[in-house]
C-alpha cells in the first residue's frame, strides 16, 4: 500500500522566483507565502474553526485550531500555519507512518466493511464506513496515483485524518466511501459517476459530497462534466487536485455545486498559483467556493491537514 511517506512531499517553501507567476495578483498573497519568518512577524494569532454547519464537533481541539497567517474574501481564502516539524513530527509516534494514539478512536472500525459493488456492469471495490441505507449524507474519497481503497480508511497515516472523517460521518448518521480507482480516466469517472448514483439512491437523495485527492482531481473534473451525476452531487473538495480551468463552463458550476479547495504553498507537483487563479476567478463571480492554503505544505499535506469538519460544513451548508 502506499505510504504516506510516498504521498507527502517534504515541506519547503520556495517563492523567490514565483512572485511573476501568473494568478498572484494579491500583494498580501505574495507577501504571505514569502517565507515563514515574514508570517510570523506579520503577527498572525486568529485560528481557524471548524465551518457553522450541521455537523457535530469531533477532537476539534486536535483538527481544527490552525493558526491563520491570511485571510481574505470575508474568510473564504485563508492561509494556514503548517510547520513540518510540529505538524508531522510532533504529532506522530513514528513520522509519516503511526500518529499518536489521542488522535484517533477505532472503536469506527465497527462500521466498517470491505465490499464489491455491482453497480450495472461494472463492478467497484469499496471501504464503506456506515450504514448502507438511509444515510443522512455521503461523502466518496478518491484516492490519488497508487493508492486503492485502503488509503481512505487508514487510521494511523496521514496524521489520523482519515479515522477522523470516519468518525464524523459515523457520529452524524453519514456513510463514508473510499473505494478504489482502476484508472484515472473516463472509465474510473464512470465507475466514480456510477457510485455517486448509488449512494445518492441508498439514502432517498440526500447530499453526496465527492473529495479527490492528488491526481484523483482527474476524477473530480470528469465528474463536474457529467450532467447526470452532477444532478446527485451536493459538494466537491479537492485536495491538492490539478486546478480545472474550465471548471465555470461544466455542469456543476452551472448547477453551482460549491466547491473547496485546499493545497499546499509548496507543491511541486501542481503549483499553488494556478489553483488559486481558479479560485480568484470563482470567488470573482459569486460562486460557492472557498480555499485553504497550508503555508510552506507539500503535495501530500492537505490529506494531512484538511479539516474534514469545516470543509464538509461547509459543502452541506453552500448547497
Amino acid at each position: 500500500m502506499l505510504s504516506e511517506q510516498c504521498v507527502a512531499q517534504s515541506a519547503k517553501a520556495r517563492w523567490t522566483d514565483r512572485k511573476n507567476r501568473v494568478g498572484w495578483s494579491m500583494s498580501t498573497v505574495d507577501f504571505a507565502l514569502a517565507t515563514v519568518f515574514a508570517l510570523t512577524v506579520a503577527g498572525a494569532s486568529s485560528q481557524v474553526l471548524a465551518g457553522e454547519g450541521p455537523l457535530k464537533p469531533y477532537k476539534d481541539d486536535l483538527f481544527s485550531g490552525f493558526s491563520v497567517l491570511e485571510s481574505s474574501d470575508g474568510g473564504d481564502f485563508e492561509i494556514i500555519d503548517y510547520q513540518e516539524m510540529r505538524d508531522i513530527n510532533g504529532r506522530d509516534q513514528v513520522p509519516e507512518r503511526r500518529v499518536k494514539s489521542r488522535y484517533v478512536s477505532m472503536g469506527v472500525k465497527r462500521h466498517q466493511v470491505n465490499e464489491t459493488l455491482k453497480l450495472g456492469d461494472r463492478r467497484i471495490d469499496v471501504s464503506r464506513v456506515g450504514p448502507e441505507r438511509n444515510a443522512a449524507f455521503t461523502v466518496i474519497f478518491i484516492h490519488g496515483r497508487g493508492g486503492d481503497r485502503r488509503l481512505g480508511v487508514n487510521d494511523h497515516s496521514f496524521g489520523g485524518n482519515f479515522n477522523r472523517l470516519k468518525n464524523i460521518a459515523v457520529m452524524n448518521g453519514g456513510t463514508y466511501y473510499s473505494p478504489s480507482v482502476a484508472s484515472f480516466d473516463a472509465n474510473g469517472t464512470a465507475d466514480t459517476a456510477a457510485l455517486i448514483r448509488f449512494a445518492s439512491e441508498q439514502s432517498g437523495g440526500k447530499p453526496v459530497l465527492l473529495a479527490c485527492a492528488s491526481m484523483g482531481g482527474i476524477i473530480c473534473s470528469g465528474i463536474s462534466r457529467d450532467s447526470e451525476a452532477v444532478r446527485h452531487l451536493g459538494g466537491m473538495a479537492l485536495l491538492g487536485g490539478p486546478p480545472d480551468t474550465g471548471f465555470d463552463g461544466t455542469a456543476a458550476a452551472k448547477r453551482r455545486v460549491p466547491l473547496y479547495l485546499t493545497h499546499g504553498s509548496a507543491d511541486s507537483v501542481y503549483p499553488a498559483e494556478a489553483q488559486v487563479s481558479v479560485y480568484k476567478a470563482l470567488h470573482a463571480s459569486g460562486y460557492p467556493v472557498r480555499m485553504s492554503i497550508f503555508n510552506t505544505g507539500g503535495h501530500g499535506t492537505p490529506i494531512r491537514m484538511a479539516d474534514w469538519r469545516g470543509v464538509l460544513n461547509f459543502l452541506l451548508s453552500a448547497g
